[in-house]
């Protein structure tokens, strides 16, 4: 992309929030001329992008012509609202795991088919760079996260994940073949801990347990990560026990767990 496409991909963008401001200011649907006036654009700019953005659901038009914000803006400010109470409630928690074992403690969540890293206590001994860092993301099925929420969607979705993506390997350790992905699951669905034994950068091991919220649903994994040479799969249950308290804050009553 040169310059100015640059510089005109900005312009719009800067017109949209521009016009989503202008819109948060009203309480009550506004038209197409007066928006486009308090917005400084033209009113056939305005309606552009106005158009794209109803699509998106970042707008709504009504049938006389007068525009809201939409309700998309409502789901990704709920969205928004629970990560970061996710990650407020979990700090305190994966601090004392972390002040206990003395290794890295993770929260990840899914986006997509991938887990991506959104909070992370340092060790600050490991010999092994572990790759768990803030806003790191990797494969549902190589990840100890990853595979709560595989486990969690059910099996015709590990079936379809693995089609859809291949399972393609980060290390020679990843696995990579359905029927091996479904019988580690079906571990992971019994002990309701998971472990990634190198199988996202050689060298380094995991162990997940799953976050739930009031509603029930699987919103986080709690890991802790460490160099394969001091991995200790006796903290498993430590592991498990953080997480449930974790899950426990945010409102979720453990016999609503499945067993």
């Amino acid at each position: 992309m040169n310059t100015t496409e640059n510089k005109t991909s900005i312009q719009v963008i800067e017109r949209m929030m521009k016009l989503l401001d202008v819109l948060s200011q009203h309480p009550d649907p506004v038209p197409l001329k007066q928006l486009a006036a308090d917005a400084g654009l033209h009113p056939s700019t305005a309606h552009r992008i106005l158009g794209a953005m109803a699509t998106s659901g970042f707008v709504e038009r009504s049938d006389n012509g007068v525009y809201r914000l939409g309700i998309r803006l409502l789901e990704l400010g709920s969205l928004v609202k629970s990560r970061i109470s996710l990650r407020e409630t979990a700090m305190l928690a994966m601090l004392e795991l972390h002040q206990r074992t003395g290794e890295s403690v993770n929260l990840g969540i899914r986006d997509g088919d991938e887990i991506v890293y959104v909070e992370r206590t340092s060790s600050g001994r490991a010999s092994v760079r572990v790759v768990h860092i803030v806003g790191a993301r990797a494969p549902l099925h190589t990840t100890a996260t990853g595979k709560l929420f595989l486990v969690d969607a059910g099996p015709d979705y590990v079936r379809d994940y693995a089609r859809r993506t291949g399972l393609p390997a980060s290390t020679p350790s990843s696995i990579t073949h359905v029927t091996a992905l479904e019988k580690e699951l079906d571990k992971v669905r019994r002990h309701q801990v998971a472990f990634d034994m190198d199988e996202v950068e050689n060298g380094v091991r995991c162990i997940a347990a799953g976050i739930r919220d009031d509603s029930g649903a699987l919103v986080a994994g709690l890991s802790l990560s460490t160099p394969s040479e001091r991995f200790n799969p006796d903290w498993a249950p430590l592991v498990r026990q953080t997480a449930d308290a974790i899950s426990s804050a945010l409102g979720y009553l453990p016999r609503d767990r499945d067993s």
